[in-house]
């Protein structure tokens, strides 16, 4: 009997009867949510992570992701079905492993798989046969048979005959309290037939609905092509916005209009910039992976032309108020900066448009300030390490009026938008806040 039959049924029936033990590769915004939702489904998960600031929360029942509760998380661990570590030699522990790794962009605007390559070289070292191996980080179309099977395979073992190999994109999208990790619907995919039936078996004991589709690359394909047609939309709207605010028309009434009809139409807003993971970088993966091909991605491109353009956008409109209205120049102005996380309620600040427009109004010279009701202090970024322990300021009546200027770049819903419009000088919202909630204020400008 060959490798791929002896192990084959072995797995499926340990997945079938939830012997089969899982890891997960990276415990941040999808690696926790998903092992919570393998333990909650029945699997004994073990979570890897190298940063022990983590696994000492972990083991504290403290969790640091706003998706899953200390509530759940002490339940999963005093349950004995789910336990961190920073041992990656527990790999070898594991029947399921899945990569919840981040996969940033580099300053060329490259694909950055290093977290990926570095993850796969510590699985080959325990690489046993009969293991399932998922990549759930978004990335190019091809980068699990390209990239993922060569480094597991210089183990001495073979994909699809000693180890299966599979791809599932991650959806996760915080703050959002209709849909968890379980709810979402997942698209699964297994390089080769008998990866294939794994991969469905193992995600469809974990989640509600599965959507197999026919290889990696077109599941890879599917999260790319999620993003992109929102980044691609979100610019045609930022643009809209340059457009309209030139003509005197407010893009947020023509939105709240065009909405009304019930077909042929989806609602897209304009904001500061794009921020998050996804949205700002995964569309990057593509227009790289196609220039292989000698295939132009023109709407891609002139889309994340568009979008990062618009941090400088907003802080032309504030130096423009600033002079028309209060007759100040905007390298003596005190600026308050409402909001460091990308969107609203959450605190997450990856690619957060925030942080390039603190950045564009330091470089004006202004003095800058930030308040967030879920960010204390500006933590270590890869991009914007020199706003690293800037602290948020009290947000009371007497703080605001001190400043020049509050600009709205997330509409966090803990805000007094009423109270702020009574003691602020100068307002530019940037997301609608005030006209969204009926409030208006002969100190506000729209940008």
């Amino acid at each position: 009997m060959d490798e791929q039959n002896k192990t084959r049924p072995d797995l499926l029936a340990a997945i079938h009867d939830r012997t089969a033990k899982a890891g997960v590769i990276g415990l941040g915004y999808v690696g926790l949510p998903l092992a919570m939702s393998m333990a909650r489904a029945g699997f004994t998960v073990i979570g890897f992570d190298v940063d022990p600031d983590k696994i000492t929360q972990i083991e504290a029942r403290r969790s640091y992701i706003d998706a899953v509760s200390n509530e759940v998380l002490a339940s999963q661990c005093d349950a004995g079905r789910f336990s961190a570590t920073v041992d990656f030699a527990l790999l070898g522990d594991c029947d399921v492993i899945a990569i919840c790794v981040p996969t940033p962009l580099t300053r060329h605007r490259d694909p950055d798989l290093s977290y990926v390559e570095n993850t796969c070289r510590d699985i080959a070292r325990h690489l046993r046969p009969g293991q399932l191996i998922v990549l759930e980080s978004t990335t190019y179309p091809g980068t699990t048979e390209e990239v993922m099977k060569p480094i597991l395979e210089t183990s001495g073992l073979l994909c699809g005959r000693d180890f299966h190999l599979g791809y599932s994109p991650e959806r996760e999208d915080p703050g959002n309290r209709d849909f968890d990790t379980s709810s979402i619907p997942k698209v699964v995919a297994g390089d080769g037939e008998v990866a294939s039936q794994l991969m469905q078996a193992f995600y469809g004991a974990v989640v509600k609905t599965i959507v197999p589709v026919s290889n990696t690359r077109t599941a890879e394909a599917v999260k790319l092509t999620e993003n992109v047609f929102r980044a691609v939309n979100i610019a045609l709207v930022n643009e809209l916005k340059l457009v309209y605010d030139a003509m005197g028309i407010d893009v947020w009434d023509v939105i709240d209009a065009a909405k009304t009809k019930p077909f042929g139409y989806m609602p897209f807003y304009p904001g500061p910039g794009l921020g998050g993971h996804c949205i700002p970088i995964d569309p990057f993966y593509l227009t790289w992976k196609s220039r292989e091909y000698d295939q132009p991605t023109r709407f891609i491109e002139l889309a994340g032309e568009i979008n990062t353009a618009m941090p400088r956008y907003v802080v032309e409109k504030l130096a423009e108020a600033l002079d028309r209205r209060l007759g100040r120049a905007l390298s003596r102005s005190k600026v308050l900066v409402l909001g460091l996380a990308y969107k609203k309620n959450v605190p997450d600040i990856r690619e957060s448009p925030s942080l390039r427009l603190m950045e564009l109004l330091l470089e004006r010279q202004a003095d800058v300030s930030y308040h967030d009701p879920f960010i204390d202090e500006v933590p270590r970024t890869r991009e914007y390490g020199h706003l690293k322990g800037r602290r948020s300021v009290e947000l009371t009546p007497e703080a605001v009026a001190g400043f020049d200027a509050v600009v709205i770049a997330t509409d966090h819903d803990q805000i007094d938008y009423q109270a702020l419009a009574k003691s602020a000088q100068l307002i530019v919202d940037t997301r609608n806040a005030f006209a969204r909630r009926g409030i208006d204020s002969d100190r506000l400008v729209k940008a």
